[in-house]
C-alpha cells in the first residue's frame, strides 16, 4: 500500500514538525513520520533566542509559546560563570543575547524542549494538508528522476510506502535518512564523554540566590580541560539539569557516583531528586552536504554540537524555515533547482562557524585560559584576566551574525561569504537578516511582512516600484509592496528599496530598481 505527498519529514522533533508547519501554513502536503507517540520529559535545548521566536510569531504561535513556558515571565535568561565551584569568590553574570535585542522583532524565550515540541504539534494538527504519522518508523528510502519514496513500519509489522516529490530527514544525529542518502558527516571530536541528570533541588535553588538572577550557572576549573560543568533551571524553584564531562568507564559502571559530581560543581552538600541520568559524546560534527537528489537532511541529521550556549534547536529550526520556503517555491513553481541547492549552501557555512569557531574554540581557549591563570598560584595575574573576561559574553553575541552573503540566490557585493561571523547593523544588507523599523502607520515592518518576497519601498519613485513589480509578475513569483514615506526617505535600512526573502533576509538592496530587475528576479528565485 502506498500514499502520496509533495514532501515526507522523517523525524517528528522540534525541526522537523517545524518544517511540517511551515510547509503546511503554505499549502503543501506533507507526510511527518516519527516512531514517538508520547514527548520525553528531557528539557533538552531551551534558550529561543530573539531570531527563533520571530518564527514562531509568524506561525501565529509566539503567545502560546511564551504561555508554555516553565518559568516566570521576564525572568533573565543568561549565565553566571564562576572559577572552581558555585559557592567560589570569583564569579560574573555577563551579558548574553540581550545586547543584540534592538535587531530584532520578538524578544527571546526559555521554555523545556518538550514544550517546544507540544506547542508545534498542536499547530500541525491544525493543518489539513499535514498527516502525521506517530508511531511509525522509516526503515528505508530510495530516489529517481520522478521522486522518492519512504518504507515506513509499525512494531506491529504493518507496512506502508509513502511516494513524494522530495524527503527530509531531520531523525537525528544517527539519522538513516543521511546515511541511506550516502553523505559523510566531519568534524572535533574532543572524544570526551559527558554527563546529563536532569534533577528536582529546592536547596540548590535556595543556594543560589547569593547570585543576580540568571537561568545557566557554568563551572570552570583548570582539570576540566575548558569542558564545562553547568547547571540549568527547568523552572525557579527546583527544577534542573547538569552536564559535566566524565570518564568514559562512567557509561558502562552502575554504582558510578554521578551525585558526587554535581555536588563537588555545586561546592556543598545539598539534598536532590534524580528525574533521569544520561550521557553523550562531546563532538562537532557537520554534514558535507544537506542534500542529494531529492533528499535533504536538517538539524541533528545535518549537524551536532555540544549544548554549549543555546545554538542547536536554534539552528534546526533555522534550517526548517530556509528550506521549507525553498521546497514551497519549487513545488508551487516559482522557484528554480538552483533555489533548494542554495539550502545546503547557505546553511552549511552557518553552522560550520557555529560548531568550530563559536563553540569549538572557545572550548579550546577556554582550556589555555585555565591552565595559564590560577588563582592559587598568583591571584592578582588570575583576577586580572578574570575580570577583563566578563565582556566576552556580550561582544559574542555581536559577533554572531549568520549570514546568507554569499549565497547564489541574493545579489548582494561580490567576494561575500556565508557563514556566522559579522556584525549586527540596521542596514539592509543582501544576506542578512532584516532588522525591524517602525513606520508611520505605527506598525513594525515585519508586521507588514507576507509568505511571498516583500518589497519595501520608503519614499521610491513609483516607476522603480511598478518595474519591480512588474518583474515578478512576469516569473509568477509572489510579491507583497510595503509602501512608506521615512522622514530621511530611506531610514534606517539606508535603501529606498528592500527586497525581502519570505525568510525575513534581504535578497536585494538600493535606491532604484536595476536595469534588468527581471534578472534579479530570476536569480533570488533560483530560476535563472
Amino acid at each position: 500500500m502506498s500514499k502520496n505527498y509533495q514532501v515526507v519529514i522523517v523525524g517528528g522533533g522540534p525541526v522537523g514538525a517545524a518544517i511540517a508547519v511551515e510547509l503546511g501554513m503554505r499549502g503543501i502536503s506533507c507526510a511527518l513520520v516519527e516512531r514517538r507517540q508520547t514527548l520525553p520529559n528531557i528539557p533538552k535545548g531551551q534558550n529561543l533566542t530573539q531570531r527563533t521566536l520571530e518564527h514562531f510569531y509568524f506561525w501565529g504561535l509566539a503567545d502560546e509559546l511564551r504561555a508554555a513556558r516553565a518559568m516566570p515571565p521576564g525572568y533573565p535568561i543568561g549565565e553566571v560563570t564562576a572559577y572552581g565551584t558555585l559557592m567560589s569568590d570569583h564569579w560574573f553574570a555577563s551579558a548574553g543575547r540581550e545586547v543584540v535585542r534592538p535587531y530584532y522583532f520578538q524578544d527571546n524565550e526559555r521554555l523545556p524542549q518538550y514544550s517546544t515540541e507540544e506547542v508545534l504539534r498542536r499547530k500541525m494538527a491544525s493543518l489539513p494538508s499535514v498527516n502525521d504519522y506517530f508511531g511509525w518508523t522509516a526503515t528505508a528510502l530510495s530516489q529517481d528522476a520522478n521522486g522518492a519514496q519512504v518504507v515506513i513500519e509499525k512494531t506491529s509489522g504493518e507496512k506502508l510506502t509513502l511516494e513524494a516529490d522530495y524527503i527530509v530527514g531531520c531523525d537525528g544525529g544517527h539519522s538513516m535518512v543521511r546515511d541511506k542518502a550516502g553523505i559523510e558527516r566531519r568534524g572535533t571530536d574532543f572524544d570526551q564523554v559527558m554527563l546529563l541528570a536532569v534533577f528536582r533541588s529546592r536547596e540548590l535553588h535556595e543556594a543560589l540566590e547569593r547570585f543576580p538572577q540568571r537561568s545557566t550557572y557554568r563551572v570552570m576549573r583548570p582539570e576540566l580541560n575548558g569542558y564545562w560543568q553547568f547547571f540549568g533551571r527547568i523552572d525557579v524553584g527546583e527544577g534542573w539539569f547538569f552536564h559535566a564531562p566524565v570518564p568514559s568507564e562512567a557509561m558502562k559502571d552502575s554504582n558510578f557516583d554521578f551525585l558526587s559530581v554535581i555536588r563537588d560543581s555545586a561546592g556543598f552538600d545539598f539534598a536532590c531528586e534524580i528525574d533521569h541520568v544520561g550521557f553523550w559524546d562531546l563532538r562537532v560534527s557537520v554534514a558535507e552536504r544537506y542534500q542529494n537528489g531529492r533528499i535533504f537532511i536538517a538539524g541533528d541529521a545535518a549537524h551536532t554540537h555540544p549544548p554549549y550556549g543555546g545554538f542547536g534547536l536554534n539552528n534546526g529550526l533555522e534550517d526548517a524555515i530556509n528550506l521549507a520556503w525553498k521546497l514551497a517555491a519549487r513545488l508551487q513553481g516559482w522557484g528554480g533547482d538552483a533555489l533548494l541547492e542554495s539550502y545546503s549552501l547557505e546553511r552549511r557555512p552557518v553552522f560550520r562557524d557555529t560548531g568550530e569557531d563559536f563553540i569549538a574554540q572557545r572550548i579550546k581557549a577556554d582550556a589555555v585560559f585555565y591552565d595559564t591563570y590560577n588563582p592559587r598560584t598568583d591571584l592578582a595575574a588570575f583576577e586580572a584576566a578574570w575580570n577583563a573576561r566578563k565582556s566576552e559574553g556580550g561582544a559574542r553575541a555581536q559577533a554572531y551574525v549568520p549570514n546568507y552573503a554569499g549565497s547564489p540566490v541574493v545579489y548582494g557585493q561580490a567576494g561575500e561569504v556565508s557563514g556566522a561571523h559579522g556584525e549586527h547593523m540596521f542596514k539592509a544588507r543582501a544576506g542578512h537578516h532584516l532588522s525591524p523599523q517602525v513606520l508611520s502607520n505605527g506598525k513594525n515592518v515585519f508586521e507588514m511582512l507576507d509568505r511571498g518576497f516583500n518589497l519595501l519601498a520608503f519614499g521610491a519613485d513609483d516607476s522603480d516600484v511598478n518595474q519591480m513589480v512588474n518583474a515578478a509578475e512576469s516569473l509568477s513569483i509572489p510579491l507583497n509592496v510595503v509602501r512608506d514615506t521615512i522622514n530621511d526617505e530611506r531610514g534606517r535600512y539606508e535603501a529606498k528599496l528592500v527586497l525581502v526573502r519570505p525568510d525575513q533576509f534581504v535578497a536585494w538592496a538600493g535606491d532604484a530598481a536595476p536595469s534588468d530587475a527581471k534578472s534579479l528576479f530570476a536569480r533570488v528565485s533560483g530560476i535563472a
